[in-house]
């Protein structure tokens, strides 16, 4: 296993047809990779998604970290 400690990597996204911007650890780049390949979406729609689950919170994390937070559910759950 490579070793997970890394600086985050910053790369834009596109949600509902705007570009943004999230750093999140190569782990997390890659583990959103895969779960957008497992549910046969591209990531963009994977983020908007997420994105959209988030805003609907009572108290909203940013983007990344309702990433990191959709994937370490995801998971728990597996």
């Amino acid at each position: 296993m490579a070793v997970p400690y890394h600086p985050p990597i910053k790369r834009s996204v596109e949600i509902a047809g705007h570009k943004t911007s999230i750093s999140l650890e190569p782990l997390f780049w890659d583990w959103l990779r895969a779960a957008a390949e497992a549910e046969g979406v591209p990531i963009n729609a994977l983020v908007a998604r997420i994105d959209a689950e988030r805003i609907g919170a009572e108290t909203p994390p940013g983007l990344a970290g309702a990433i990191r937070l959709w994937l370490a559910s995801r998971a728990l759950e597996g």
